[in-house]
């Protein structure tokens, strides 16, 4: 048995993530002050921290063990709420980081799990990203995870094994459907399944690179055993385009409801669109396939329609 911090485990990711780990017969302690996770999200078997990860008090809290690893998927995951409060997305995607760090080297923790963002990237030329594209985030969002991997770089001077998981467009069973400001196709789907009508703020045209919540899952946990993968920045993507429009069309058909479409302005620090390179990710993770959109987009919808 190893001995794992998970922040945001009432998330989408950080849930997952910590099922998994705990399935394993790993113990798992989470942070999570539930600003937009769920409480019952929370794994049976998790230990529960409630509070926010910059707050220096909160590590008083933790159990006093010898942790083997930290995955913090924790923050606030929304470029448009991060215009809204930038000073709370640097608190919760920034200054967490560092507190975490620092309790890492306090008490000998030497590895630690990142979740970054495609957000880091902003508008990139022919809309291809690589770990080796320049970053030119658009958003107070992607500055932010953008100034975490680099403060990670410098721990890793001080004997912390990091690794920055770029994650782009993560979906599929488990995501908010409540939460109308973060996760595209949670968004749409909600809509369609609740409202009977769709907002979308931006053109039908913009595109992103879908990645599936297990395909995200599995790639976290090999981390803990690839050597590979420490020191480095890795997207986690699928490499294909796929349009808002086709993403539309897809859940029309798989939903059996079609409903009237209001185009809207897009959103502040919204991009038109970004692919992600992953031929490292799959020389690191000998993984050849990724669940494909319309198979991951029929599980959510399968999973919505039980709710």
């Amino acid at each position: 048995m190893n001995n794992f911090i998970v922040t945001g485990a009432a998330g989408f990711i950080g849930s997952e993530l910590s099922k998994k780990l705990l399935e394993k017969g790993h113990r798992v302690v989470t942070i999570d002050n539930l600003s937009t996770g769920l409480k019952s999200n929370i794994p049976k078997g998790c230990k529960f921290i409630f509070g926010d990860c910059q707050n220096q008090k909160i590590y008083a809290k933790l159990p006093k063990l010898k942790y083997d690893a930290i995955f913090h998927i924790a923050g606030q995951s929304s470029a448009e709420v991060s215009f809204e409060n930038p000073i709370y997305d640097l608190q919760t995607n920034t200054e967490s980081t560092l507190r975490l760090l620092e309790f890492a080297k306090k008490n000998n923790c030497k590895r630690f799990i990142y979740a970054s963002s495609v957000s880091v990237y902003g508008n990139v030329k022919k809309y291809m990203a690589s770990e080796k594209s320049s970053t030119n985030p658009q958003s107070f969002y992607g500055i932010g995870k953008l100034a975490s991997e680099r403060y990670l770089k410098i721990y890793e001077k001080q004997g912390i094994l990091s690794t920055s998981l770029r994650l782009f467009n993560v979906y599929g069973p488990g995501q908010n459907l409540n939460n109308m400001k973060q996760g595209m196709i949670s968004i749409y789907l909600s809509q369609i399944m609740k409202k009977k009508s769709l907002v979308v703020k931006g053109k039908k045209t913009r595109f992103r690179d879908f990645i599936y919540i297990d395909d995200v899952i599995d790639i976290f946990i090999e981390c803990l055993n690839n050597k590979n993968t420490i020191n480095r920045i890795i997207n986690v993507c699928n490499m294909k385009k796929i349009s808002v429009e086709l993403v539309i069309k897809l859940l029309f058909k798989l939903t059996k409801i079609k409903v009237p479409i209001t185009y809207l302005s897009s959103t502040p620090g919204d991009i038109h669109g970004v692919v992600g390179e992953n031929k490292l990710l799959k020389l690191i993770f000998k993984k050849k396939e990724f669940v494909s959109i319309n198979e991951g987009l029929e599980r959510m919808v399968n999973w919505a329609k039980k709710l």
